[in-house]
């Protein structure tokens, strides 16, 4: 049986990744909780350079849920409009560009975020693996967010393929979710169960496995005990790391 004890109850845990260069698995945190610095290396546009933005953006949400500081860091070509703009499109938040941020400002902790097979600079390195398209480019998927959701469904250690499959696969979650969610926030609001706030930190703190984080979302959807109320607030604090708006269709007649 969950239980519904206060948000505060839960112990904190630290983010651990795996470090490419080594396999190790370390903290992607400094243990006093200094400034730590994410940078992405990504060679120009395309949806491959699309995912390690994205899974930077997934770092950084992820530090910050922690209460770590944290400075997002991009290092690209030289032309990175069309990059910047998908990623825009795509609800990556804005890193700034490496050319212009200077020797850094004395950060506890460096990660570098690339695709497999890069070589940045030293440090704690997180590999992300190819995506593979059914057409070059990037695909269309109307809302950005499905496109974004597609690319969750799997760890960042495999290789997507993204076909039409896969994004309607993704556009259904990602609709009935947000009408679930909708339905949900008008009942009376309830704590986030003790239980789903563990699973769901224990899931994006064990190097950041966001499918984990889906499961624990469908488990809270379809678990019989959870209140209406429970089941809103808890899909709205993971959306403070899956950045899907799952809170967009608030209001909407039911």
């Amino acid at each position: 049986m969950p239980a519904y004890g206060p948000a505060h109850a839960y112990a904190r845990q630290v983010l651990r990744i795996i470090d490419a260069r080594t396999g190790d698995s370390t903290d992607a945190a400094p243990a006093r909780r200094g400034l730590t610095r994410v940078e992405a290396h990504v060679p120009g546009a395309g949806t491959r350079s699309l995912r390690v933005l994205l899974v930077t953006d997934l770092l950084v949400r992820a530090l910050e849920l922690g209460g770590t500081p944290v400075w997002g860091v991009l290092d690209a070509g030289r032309d990175h409009g069309e990059l910047r703009s998908a990623a825009a499109a795509l609800g990556i938040r804005p890193f700034e560009d490496r050319r212009d941020v200077g020797p850094g400002l004395g950060e506890a902790q460096v990660l570098h975020v690339v695709g497999e097979g890069g070589a940045p600079p030293e440090g704690v390195h997180i590999a992300v693996a190819p995506v593979h398209a059914a057409e070059p480019g990037t695909p269309e998927a109307g809302d950005p967010a499905v496109l974004r959701l597609a690319l969750l469904a799997r760890r960042r250690g495999e290789p997507v393929t993204l076909d039409a499959a896969a994004l309607a696969q993704a556009g259904a979650r990602l609709v009935r979710w947000r009408r679930a969610v909708a339905a949900w926030a008008r009942q009376p609001s309830r704590p986030i169960p003790d239980e789903a706030r563990t699973r769901l930190r224990t899931a994006w703190e064990d190097d950041l496995d966001v499918p984990a984080v889906l499961q624990v979302l469908t488990w809270v959807e379809t678990e019989s005990a959870l209140p209406d109320g429970a089941r809103f607030e808890t899909y709205a604090y993971a959306d403070r790391l899956l950045g899907l708006d799952l809170t967009r269709d608030l209001g909407s007649p039911a």
